[in-house]
């Protein structure tokens, strides 16, 4: 059976989306891209953009499931808050949908796509520019970035199955 994962990497600047199909263990970029918002827009304005545009992607592609990274929290607190303000809208969309949304750590996501939690960002687009195949790496890296995490959420969907099948 074929399962459609849609990945976000959340923002309120830029918010990556990527679609991943997996169908007898092989993965397929389904399609990928990005939200953008106006620096200078009231936030309110920015997010309602985020939600309207996540809505569309959704029902354009109808995916299976999602996976939304988590938020990682640098030094500066504003930027995180923002960033957080963009996730909450993003897991407003999918369950808007009707969808179950997986929520992965960027350490977690690097780890299912590399091998290494700690891989740097170049490493991780090369490796889904290769799992999945594509001619030239995604780009912007937030496009990127959200592959990264479908195919999270891909392996983690299959190491939940055979695990749960052994039990």
């Amino acid at each position: 059976m074929a399962h459609l994962v849609m990945g976000i990497d959340p923002g309120t600047a830029t918010t990556g989306y990527g679609l991943v199909q997996e169908y007898e263990g092989h993965l397929e970029c389904v399609g990928f891209g990005v939200v953008t918002t106006p620096a200078g827009e009231p936030m309110v304005v920015r997010l309602e953009s985020i939600y309207r545009d996540l809505i569309a992607v959704l029902r354009q592609y109808h995916p299976t499931t999602a996976a939304v990274e988590q938020l990682f929290f640098h030094r500066n607190v504003t930027s995180a808050m923002a960033v957080g303000q963009g996730r909450g809208v993003a897991l407003l969309a999918v369950a808007h949908c009707g969808l179950d949304a997986a929520e992965y750590s960027p350490q977690q996501v690097k780890q299912a796509v590399t091998g290494y939690g700690k891989a740097p960002k170049l490493q991780v687009q090369h490796m889904v520019r290769t799992l999945l195949n594509l001619e030239t790496l995604p780009r912007p890296d937030d496009a990127a970035d959200a592959l990264a995490v479908a195919i999270c959420h891909v392996h983690s969907a299959r190491t939940v199955e055979l695990t749960g099948a052994q039990s």
